[in-house]
């Protein structure tokens, strides 16, 4: 019997996610084995440029698919904020097991809350989105460009003197960094990117074995969640590249979606909310993102620039 091969990314917190998923999945596969297969992206291979310079969306996830794809692998273990919101051809979105934390971490050596960082404080992050986020709060902050894994992050807020870095919450508990946190930050000004804290199972469409599997795994508040972010982002015409948040929350049968959309400079910002139905998750999305546009957002995206 042939193993089910679950590929991933070899990073720390990629490789946390993958095993998390595999242990489900082994009494479901049982007595079929379970396997990971780590496959390199272009985002791990170019480690010290920008996002925006190493091929747009998908940077962590296109080659992994491919693989899928060909047939190499029978399940593909994302973190859900790297998927692109348009699915590739042959493969579908199997699953959303439950989300973890969704915010973003404030972590210093230094000061105790973002709050109290001094005129031109230096903070490192990797994310248009933090970045503009910070700026429209603090615009005589200087942001620089941060990346690499999340253990390379905090190695660098010391090898660089860094006032501060911001990342997400989630992986930080994920590999037991939790007591690195410093201040968790306010999702009610830094909201946070299409789908964070949640896991993306991808499968080939056909396979129906497979995918029978994986929706055994779905956790339907959190999948709703999500369909209602990532609907929002593809009804702004972004990307996971672009200064867009999300924050969703589902209550018994509704789901309420807040997004924010700003230019990178932070200095503009535009920011609505929207309910309905949570069995109407994509459309909720749709509908803010309309109400969004209407509000000039599409301006505001258009006004882009990569960090210095």
């Amino acid at each position: 019997m042939n193993p089910l091969r679950i590929g991933t990314r070899g990073s720390p917190l990629a490789l946390w996610q993958a095993r998390h998923v595999a242990d489900r999945l082994r009494p479901l596969a049982a007595p079929r084995a379970v396997e990971l297969v780590e496959i390199e992206t272009s985002g791990d291979r170019f480690r010290d440029a920008a996002l925006t310079q190493i091929g747009g969306d998908g940077v962590f996830t296109k080659e992994i698919q491919r693989v899928l794809l060909a047939g190499a692998i029978d399940v593909a273990v994302h973190s859900l904020k790297d998927l692109p919101t348009t699915f590739l051809a042959g493969l579908t979105l199997a699953a959303v097991p439950e989300r973890g934390p969704t915010g973003d971490a404030f972590v210093s050596r230094k000061y105790r809350r973002f709050d109290e960082l001094p005129p031109g404080a230096v903070v490192g992050t990797s994310s248009l989105r933090r970045r503009s986020q910070a700026l429209h709060r603090r615009p005589d902050l200087q942001l620089v460009n941060l990346r690499g894994n999340v253990e390379t992050r905090l190695r660098k807020l010391d090898e660089q003197n860094l006032d501060a870095i911001i990342l997400a919450e989630a992986g930080l508990r994920r590999l037991g960094l939790g007591p690195a946190i410093t201040e968790l930050l306010d999702p009610q000004w830094m909201l946070p990117a299409v789908g964070q804290g949640a896991l993306g199972l991808e499968c080939r469409t056909e396979d129906a074995v497979t995918l029978g599997l994986l929706e055994r795994l779905n956790h339907w508040p959190t999948r709703q969640a999500v369909l209602a972010e990532r609907a929002l982002m593809r009804g702004l015409g972004g990307g996971c590249l672009l200064p867009i948040g999300a924050c969703s929350r589902v209550e018994g049968d509704w789901l309420l979606l807040r997004g924010v959309v700003l230019t990178p400079d932070g200095q503009q910002r535009i920011a609505a909310e929207h309910h309905g139905p949570a069995a109407d998750a994509e459309a909720v999305g749709q509908q803010l993102a309309q109400k969004m546009l209407a509000s000039g957002a599409q301006q505001l995206l258009s006004k882009r620039n990569r960090f210095p």
